[in-house]
């Protein structure tokens, strides 16, 4: 008998799946995941992602609910997934919602992270993790670039053509640019917003680059958004580079295992 739902909190490696929704004949994360949790209860079916991550790009704070019967508790639900999940997907915290819950429609905002490597050589430890580049780009232009998308706008030039959305006026509330501390070849932008539309995020640091590289004159973005077209904006940036970092709610859930910040979980 089904009494309320899990919540999840994902991590994935997502260098070898063909994305998080199930394909015909592919390896996605839904397929693994799903499998996981029938072997603790046979009985689910279906269960419900916050956000479709395409084929290459990571996660660390996805969210995915299932019904359940209340039998095994939050910490029963982490430890015991991680006995039958590769090594490429881990359960990072569960906690209880009420029965038919949905993240897709729960969710507020959600912050992605892409991260871009200036190196003429291949570094083994950012393969996966990041967009190589080999020019030296400023910080500071694509600052500039970036903060003309903050707010509420119409994005329908910032998405690849499968999107057929009759909506597409979203809030960024975060587009920054942030060295990291301990790599001076790495940056990452972080975006974070309402919602998204599909490739939104690629193309916004495509664009990011190709101004960075003198390939758009800066203010391409601006232009986009008055125009709407999508050829006014440079091109999409590889999957490997994006994370989707975390999907805010506006309530926590309750009993959750790992507890709320907990620093063995980490602040996504």
């Amino acid at each position: 008998m089904i009494t309320g739902c899990i919540l999840l909190t994902v991590a994935y490696d997502g260098t070898h799946f063909s994305g998080w929704a199930p394909q015909i004949n592919s390896h996605t994360v839904t397929d693994e995941l799903l499998g996981a949790i029938q072997r603790l209860r046979p009985a689910v079916r279906v269960i419900r992602g916050a956000s479709r991550t395409d084929a290459g790009v990571h996660a660390r704070g996805q969210r995915v609910a299932f019904d359940d019967d209340g039998v095994i508790p939050p910490k029963g639900w982490v430890l015991g997934l991680a006995r039958h999940l590769p090594n490429t997907i881990a359960i990072r915290r569960a906690e209880r919602r009420a029965a038919g819950f949905v993240p897709r429609f729960a969710c507020r905002a959600k912050r992605y992270v892409y991260t871009l490597l200036a190196d003429q050589l291949r570094d083994p430890f950012w393969e996966h993790r990041a967009y190589r580049h080999s020019h030296c780009l400023d910080p500071a232009l694509l600052q500039a670039e970036a903060a003309s998308v903050v707010g509420t706008h119409d994005f329908r030039a910032f998405r690849s053509s499968g999107d057929v959305r009759v909506d597409t006026v979203r809030t960024l509330s975060r587009v920054t640019i942030e060295p990291d501390g301990h790599d001076a070849r790495v940056l990452r932008v972080i975006v974070e917003g309402n919602g998204f539309l599909y490739n939104m995020v690629r193309i916004l640091v495509g664009t990011l680059l190709d101004v960075g590289r003198g390939h758009l004159a800066p203010g391409a973005m601006a232009r986009a958004i008055v125009s709407g077209n999508r050829n006014d904006l440079g091109r999409t940036a590889p999957a490997r580079g994006l994370l989707l970092d975390e999907i805010f709610f506006a309530e926590d859930g309750e009993e959750p295992w790992p507890g709320y910040g907990d620093a063995t979980v980490g602040n996504f």
